[in-house]
């Protein structure tokens, strides 16, 4: 699944150097749930934007199976970006003019599919995250936790291989956490996609099989 090797990135910031992940060796396989933690500024967003094809590394490389998506030209990294990954976000990131349903159209949009079989698709994405009955709701109709699901269904309709979350409870109180925790979990098992969880919570970090910890750009083994 993921390769990466001597993975270094650094940001240009006012007239200093910053350098965000150092030297990063890390094998990801097909299928794992990963929990990365470690705290602010530590790189776990940078890595994140990596795994998810949104950036490029300024060395070293970062492959998804035989693509090297640290020298790969724009378009191709969108292809992947819109095929292969789903994206969960602690801001949820949904169009506030569009109802539920159309949100999670969006991600079937890319893809070719025809408006009856993408509004199918994204019923019934709905339906499995239990929005069935709030599918023409706008964003600012539902309550945060149901805004996540939303946002769950908008990521995996499209069947992704590799679904990377970052910090996706981290706007929710303890039970709607565990409840969109384990509505995750559950989908991962069922699907046997690969599951990549950026957190700062220890109790979300602690439900993984295997768990990263990055510090100063560098990452090991918890």
């Amino acid at each position: 699944m993921y390769t990466l090797s001597g993975v270094t990135k650094t940001y240009d910031q006012s007239k200093r150097k910053v350098t965000a992940l150092s030297g990063v060796d890390l094998v990801i396989e097909n299928g794992e749930l990963v929990a990365i933690q470690g705290p602010t500024g530590g790189g776990k967003s940078t890595l994140l934007q990596l795994l998810g094809a949104l950036d490029r590394s300024s060395s070293g490389s970062v492959k998804l199976d035989d693509a090297d998506l640290s020298s790969l030209g724009d378009g191709k990294l969108a292809t992947i970006r819109a095929q292969e990954i789903g994206f969960v976000f602690q801001g949820f990131n949904l169009i506030p003019t569009l109802t539920a349903l159309e949100n999670v159209e969006t991600a079937l949009a890319p893809l070719g599919f025809g408006t009856t079989d993408r509004r199918d698709r994204s019923v019934e994405a709905l339906e499995k995250v239990g929005l069935g009955d709030r599918i023409h709701h706008l964003p600012s109709e539902l309550s945060g936790g149901q805004q996540q699901r939303v946002a769950i269904a908008r990521a995996l309709v499209k069947q992704p291989r590799v679904l990377l979350a970052d910090e996706p409870t981290g706007n929710l109180d303890e039970q709607t956490r565990d409840e969109i925790m384990d509505l995750l979990e559950a989908e991962w098992r069922e699907r046997g996609f690969t599951f990549i969880v950026v957190t700062h919570d220890s109790a979300v970090a602690k439900r993984a099989p295997r768990r990263l910890r990055i510090k100063n750009g560098t990452v090991s083994e918890r």
